[in-house]
């Protein structure tokens, strides 16, 4: 059953309130995040095998890699001083900054926990070439289309908290790599993702002037749940069923 039953009533061109945007942006959520695929049920269900989580720990790096590069593209865009000063502080969370390591080097030491060489995973020589397109894609969108797009298509932190719970719980019950040190990319983002998220919708919100606005907005977070679902896709077809890993990709141990 829809979630916005009230938003398909409105005219065409009849403006949304906030909270039926935001329904709708949740909407999206509940129907298109990654949580649902095939992929991530098997990780966390502890039914990868080692081969398998090195390659979702490589080719995930490529996207936590770029989004600093994606969140530097969206700052260039803007003559507002007060909206960047919020959006860096962003990068610092991954690039790190003073104390903060950074959520990247976080993800570098869950690489190293699943026996990957910090200098390969860096190189990105081994990800899908559908990881490569589909995160590019993502720097592009941000880069390309309008601020308001740009701005949302980071509203997928409406519903990371979830998956990040979900994966906390089931790394730690079922592989042996897991532990404080290694997931601590995961229990940090408990607490960026959200506050990061209460900006960006409140910002979006209350700039969509017009319908066509408010569906550029949903469109953007479609895209992005489109982006996320095509890395598990890949990783799904070259490390699962049927297993075709492309000319050049990493490939586990014991598939040599």
């Amino acid at each position: 059953m829809s979630l916005r039953p009230d938003v398909q009533d409105l005219a065409p061109d009849a403006l949304m309130s906030p909270e039926q945007l935001e329904t709708a942006l949740r909407e999206i959520g509940a129907t298109r995040y990654h949580n649902l695929h095939p992929f991530h049920k098997l990780l966390h269900g502890g039914q990868c095998d080692h081969g398998q989580v090195q390659a979702w720990v490589l080719n995930r790096f490529y996207y936590q890699a770029s989004i600093p590069m994606k969140d530097a593209a969206l700052m260039s865009r803007t003559d507002d001083p007060a909206l960047r000063r919020v959006w860096r502080s962003r990068m610092e969370d991954h690039d790190g900054a003073g104390d903060n390591e950074g959520g990247i080097e976080r993800w570098l030491r869950l690489a190293e926990a699943v026996g990957l060489e910090r200098d390969y995973v860096m190189s990105t020589r081994g990800i899908l070439p559908a990881t490569r397109f589909a995160v590019d894609a993502y720097v592009r969108f941000v880069r390309d289309r309008s601020l308001l797009e740009a701005l949302a298509s980071s509203l997928t932190e409406l519903f990371a908290p979830k998956i990040h719970e979900e994966r906390i719980a089931g790394l730690l019950e079922h592989y042996d790599f897991a532990n404080e040190r290694s997931i601590a990319y995961f229990k940090r983002r408990l607490n960026e993702a959200p506050k990061d998220v209460r900006f960006t919708l409140a910002h979006v919100i209350e700039r969509a002037g017009t319908r066509a606005e408010q569906e550029a907005i949903l469109g953007a977070v479609r895209f992005k749940t489109d982006v996320l679902w095509a890395q598990l896709d890949a990783l799904y077809h070259a490390y699962v069923a049927p297993g075709h890993i492309p000319p050049g990709a990493f490939v586990p141990e014991d598939r040599r």
